[in-house]
């Protein structure tokens, strides 16, 4: 079946030509909405309200709220599908500056801008928005795009009082409502996306190919939420990647490929069985090299035999250090996870690779031979 299957396959497909499965589309959403500046709260479940204006869409919804310390990247953030159902709040004052730009595409298809077709979190919520915004390749104001895409957001908030409850309590549910106070008592309206399946709702749901320009090598990515960056990297340093469902037994696959990537995403890693069983399957029947970023690292060490917990606050910013175990040296890192492989349960075999400088998480491990690393 998987004679000469790869050349057969079209850029960026939808699926294996063999298996007839219709092009799979990604594309920007194009309604537009006005962004309404009203009255707005954020509120936090069993904590303080704060109230601000909304310049997003007039609607009301409720996530985990979380805080990254990025002082630039926002566009980039936002459509990062790590952040799936959580309520994004921004230390940096002001945002918004140098606006949104467009979902123009590169050379091979993919996003240049964006990390995924669409805004992914569930809301926003800043000290300051600019309203007015300065960039080259901007094509619409932060809160022009958070109103067409349906993303609620709430400014004139004292976002350093957030995070330091945040800090202190650990990532909380919330909710941010427009046009009237929210009765924060009433628990039922918090959506916990914890309990939800969110990498199903990130992945791509065929396969698909990109092909270098001049390939050394052929990737398979498990898609897990991949960020669009991650393929452009894989592809700019000359390996095609073909990108598959996260349950897909890509342990039937795996010999047609140099490599096998396990991608980041979003939610507890604990939901995503079908992958730890897939991976353990891999892992038994295959030499192939593996390498897993953020969540894959998680699965990874999952299908090993470890465990995993969940943060206080979790990780997210654009300057984390972390040690590298093998050589001493500090690494200024970017990061998004909430969850972390709890290193005192991997197997004998197992050894930690890098630990979080800030709060002694472990950041990355590997498994003799190089055959797993992250």
């Amino acid at each position: 079946m998987f004679t000469n299957l790869f050349k057969a396959m079209p850029a960026r497909a939808g699926a294996f030509a063999s298996m007839k499965t219709p092009v799979q589309a990604r594309f920007m959403a194009t309604v537009r909405q006005r962004a309404a500046m009203e009255p707005a709260t954020f509120t936090i479940r069993d904590g303080p309200m704060f109230t601000g204006k909304s310049f997003g869409a007039r609607s009301n919804i409720s996530g985990e709220a979380v805080f990254t310390t990025s002082l630039v990247g926002y566009p980039e953030s936002l459509t990062d599908p790590s952040y799936r159902g959580q309520i994004l709040v921004f230390t940096q004052p002001l945002i918004g500056n140098y606006g949104v730009p467009s979902a123009e595409k590169d050379k091979n298809g993919l996003l240049k801008y964006f990390e995924s077709p669409n805004l992914q979190a569930a809301g926003v919520v800043v000290a300051d928005v600019a309203e007015q915004y300065s960039h080259w390749t901007a094509v619409e104001s932060l809160g022009e795009w958070c109103a067409r895409e349906g993303v609620p957001a709430i400014s004139g908030v004292d976002t350093r009082a957030i995070v330091t409850y945040l800090r202190e309590q650990g990532s909380s549910l919330a909710k941010i409502t427009v046009g009237e106070e929210y009765d924060a008592n009433e628990d039922e309206a918090f959506t916990d996306p914890e309990q939800i399946h969110l990498v199903r709702q990130v992945s791509t749901k065929q396969p698909f190919h990109i092909s270098a320009a001049d390939p050394t090598s052929h990737v398979a990515v498990i898609d897990c939420g991949v960020k669009e960056n991650i393929l452009r990297s894989l592809v700019g340093r000359g390996s095609s990647v073909t990108v598959f469902p996260f349950d897909y037994p890509i342990h039937k696959v795996a010999h047609h490929f140099d490599g096998v990537f396990i991608s980041n995403g979003p939610g507890d890693p604990t939901h995503c069985q079908d992958t730890v069983f897939h991976l353990q399957r891999l892992m038994e029947s295959s030499q192939v090299p593996i390498f897993g970023i953020c969540l894959g690292h998680q699965l990874l060490a999952l299908a090993a035999g470890a465990s995993t917990i969940k943060l206080k606050y979790g990780n997210r910013a654009h300057n984390i250090p972390a040690l590298d175990l093998s050589t001493g040296r500090c690494h200024i890192t970017s990061q998004n996870h909430g969850y972390a492989v709890d290193a005192s349960t991997l197997p004998s075999d197992w050894k930690p690779y890098f630990t979080n400088l800030n709060d002694s998480s472990n950041e990355g491990s590997f498994i003799r031979f190089h055959r797993a690393m992250i």
